[in-house]
């Protein structure tokens, strides 16, 4: 019965809405990876990686709008098609479920893109100065007062870490952590005497696009404890949608449970060797 009933339905045409929407849907996925490529590899400019980017999402939603009209057709004159519209809507929200994230993260977060634990005297980007000329990004020079209020309104966890331990060791375990995260080291110091101050910079990525954001940290000795200060700044764009914050909060939680691990680690202590009798002395 059942093959009775859909042998005219297999005989119907497939909707070439239908088609569309899937084979834009499919294209939206294809642009969205090579512009990651794009970014991640360096093959252009921010750019261009960026109008893919945005093509990519463009095709995406048109597929939506075609696949809504592929659905009235097919209501109507009884064509198939409707996996084809389902497969393409699934693959729609999954291109612009995480772009749309992002946009409620734009309206609702601060537009700044630098990031400190000390906006009086931010730790300097010396070394990674020479990677901020290009055109299009962002200046080496602090962002100011202005984003030191709206950090603080919007990030107000965002402190200097004090350490109860001395400044090399408090150094020794910050650099572990750079290496840990994988960010590419430009230049590290660390805190010789006699200004014992320890400096780090390097280049973060973002998690999916991977656009690179700089980051310093600086370590000083406050008597025979530490003190780090960190700076994160996004290269390019004039907002981070919060991830230069998140960067800073996690790199300094980190910091504080290896200090702790460290602290808690019961010491080694070395096998003491048998004691030896003493020589019988034999009375002649």
């Amino acid at each position: 019965m059942a093959r009775r009933f859909s042998a005219p339905y297999q005989t119907e045409p497939v909707s070439s809405l239908a088609s569309w929407a899937r084979n834009l849907a499919v294209f939206s996925v294809v642009a969205v990876l090579v512009s990651i490529l794009i970014v991640r590899f360096g093959f252009l400019e921010v750019k261009p990686a960026l109008a893919t980017f945005f093509g990519a999402l463009g095709c995406a939603v048109l597929s939506i709008l075609v696949g809504f009209a592929a659905f009235v057709a097919i209501w109507r004159n009884g064509s198939r098609g409707m996996s084809r519209i389902l497969l393409a809507i699934l693959i729609d929200v999954l291109v612009l479920a995480y772009p749309a994230y992002l946009g409620l993260q734009y309206r609702k977060l601060p537009q700044i893109h630098d990031i400190t634990t000390d906006p009086i005297d931010p730790p300097s980007f010396d070394a990674l100065a020479r990677l901020r000329g290009g055109d299009g990004t962002n200046t080496a020079v602090y962002a100011g007062l202005y984003s030191a209020e709206q950090q603080r309104l919007a990030y107000p966890d965002v402190e200097p870490i004090d350490l109860e331990i001395p400044v090399q060791r408090a150094y020794e375990i910050a650099r572990q952590l750079v290496a840990r995260r994988k960010w590419l080291i430009i230049d590290e110091r660390p805190p010789l005497p006699p200004r014992r101050i320890g400096h780090i910079e390097a280049v973060a990525r973002t998690p999916i696009m991977g656009f690179r954001e700089d980051v310093a940290i600086r370590v000083v000795a406050d008597g025979d404890d530490s003190r780090i200060d960190i700076r994160s700044s996004s290269r390019y764009f004039e907002s981070d949608l919060g991830s230069n914050a998140a960067r800073i909060l996690k790199f300094a939680d980190d910091l504080n449970n290896a200090v702790d691990n460290a602290n808690q680690r019961p010491a080694v202590k070395k096998p003491q060797l048998p004691i030896k009798p003493p020589a019988r002395t034999v009375k002649k």
